[in-house]
């Protein structure tokens, strides 16, 4: 008999056999899917994936990590999307040294690409604490080296000089429109660093918002580049490069960034 022959459903089953064949199967897709994007995963990082899988699909929901409606897309939406950004910042040289994921919610991209890159240094930012003790839980489970989760908003954490300009990429997925984003998250970063933001179909309306932005923040669009079909999604990734230190004043305080972008 072979995993496939499984019902998805099994009755006859303990709810741990149950479990044990999903995460099975989970790490199947999961290797064919990065395969598909030119990734070679370890069993030991599939492992992983493994088990952030079943942290997510157990508890996510009720930490506010996912919806009830990803619980049953974890591998397509979460993990493989995540692996298609690492992939297109690999490509583009990026992928090293600190990173920090802004906005990490659940670990995504951010944890992802921790277990896919080991190189990296990887902090992931968290206002919530809620999400940020399931974040810490996880992190205990997976024993990860060079992964840390830091909790507040980012506008408060971007002034905290253990923090401040100490990293060399920041990431960000579905956190906050361009302009805003670019107050939130440069002040992370080093100077000639770097952010990549995974966008939808407003990109390019995004990046024509947020010249603003990129001009009082002293930051360019360096690339705009897809995703691979591969990923399953219609995607972009925006990196902006910084230029010159973030002035003082930036980020303003906790909420004003999203109620009044820079304009």
């Amino acid at each position: 008999m072979t995993l496939s022959s499984f019902p998805q459903r099994a009755p006859f089953l303990k709810r741990e056999t149950v479990r044990q064949i999903a995460v099975l199967r989970v790490i199947r897709s999961l290797k064919g899917g990065a395969q598909n994007l030119n990734l070679s995963l370890t069993a030991e990082q599939l492992v992983s994936f493994g088990t952030y899988f079943s942290a997510l699909r157990e508890a996510g929901v009720r930490s506010g990590v996912i919806s009830a409606r990803d619980r049953e897309r974890i591998v397509s939406r979460h993990f493989l999307e995540s692996l298609a950004f690492g992939s297109e910042l690999a490509q583009a040289g990026l992928l090293s040294g600190r990173v920090i994921d802004v906005g990490s919610g659940g670990g995504l991209p951010g944890l992802s690409l921790r277990i896919a890159w080991p190189q990296i240094e990887m902090t992931l930012l968290e206002a919530s604490a809620k999400k940020a003790a399931f974040l810490e839980i996880l992190l205990a489970d997976l024993s990860l080296p060079l992964c840390e989760v830091a909790v507040g908003r980012a506008e408060d954490v971007g002034r905290d000089s253990r923090y401040r300009e100490t990293y060399h990429l920041a990431v960000a997925r579905a956190v906050a429109p361009l302009r805003v984003l670019l107050e939130l998250a440069l002040p992370f970063v080093e100077v000639n660093g770097y952010l990549a933001a995974l966008k939808g179909s407003r990109a390019a309306a995004e990046i024509d918002a947020a010249g603003p932005a990129l001009a009082e923040l002293q930051a360019s669009v360096e690339d705009v580049r897809s995703l691979p079909k591969s990923a399953g999604v219609s995607m972009s990734v925006v990196v902006i490069r910084k230029k010159a230190a973030t002035p003082d004043r930036f980020p303003r305080r906790a909420g004003i960034p999203a109620k009044r972008p820079l304009r």
